[in-house]
């Protein structure tokens, strides 16, 4: 096996873990937000997990990166994975990657900086997190070699699944909660008195 091709092994190993990572870290941060927990945790269990996980998808990001860059196939340079679309090799595929990279690094450097930004900033960055997520699964349809494989197709399918199932009880909680007015649950408070 050849240098290349180890680089070309690495590229899409370190692809497909990075997208079920990140989609767990996905998982987790809506767990967090749901203020739930998972089974034998407490819930600052949950939110550490969620970190931990964070951190390693964020490894198996910079070696799917430098992967990318260092096999010497096609010609991907550090420049591209910053400035989007800017690649000679897949544009547009690529410069999805770069965005959902450049999303990302935010996210990361606020979160280091947490304390000093304040809560609120901290947030309304951290929101780019859930637009990261779905950018970097579209590049990876359009540039990965295994997009089209059975594998690759039932992890993805999977994982789209497991973050829309997220989301949707993500949205019916925050739907359930606005309709709790202050005078719905003043009624309910008087009905239970009653």
């Amino acid at each position: 096996m050849t240098d290349s091709s180890i680089l070309w092994y690495a590229n899409r190993a370190t692809g497909a873990v990075s997208l079920v990572l990140f989609t767990v870290v996905v998982l987790l941060g809506t767990a967090v937000r749901l203020r739930g927990r998972l089974p034998g945790l407490p819930r600052f269990g949950t939110v550490t997990l969620h970190r931990a996980l964070s951190l390693s998808a964020t490894t198996f990001l910079a070696l799917h990166i430098i992967a990318a860059i260092a096999d010497g196939y096609v010609n991907i340079t550090t420049l591209d994975t910053v400035v989007p679309f800017v690649s000679d090799y897949q544009p547009l595929w690529l410069g999805l990657g770069t965005v959902a990279l450049d999303l990302l690094l935010a996210v990361l450097i606020t979160s280091l900086l947490r304390a000093r930004l304040g809560h609120r900033t901290w947030r309304a960055v951290h929101w780019l997190a859930y637009a990261s997520w779905p950018i970097a699964l579209i590049h990876g349809i359009g540039i990965g070699t295994d997009a089209g494989t059975t594998w690759m197709l039932w992890l993805t399918v999977s994982c789209v699944a497991a973050v829309l199932t997220a989301s949707g009880i993500r949205v019916t909680q925050a739907a359930r909660a606005s309709r709790r007015t202050p005078s719905a649950l003043l009624r309910t408070a008087e009905g239970a008195r009653s």
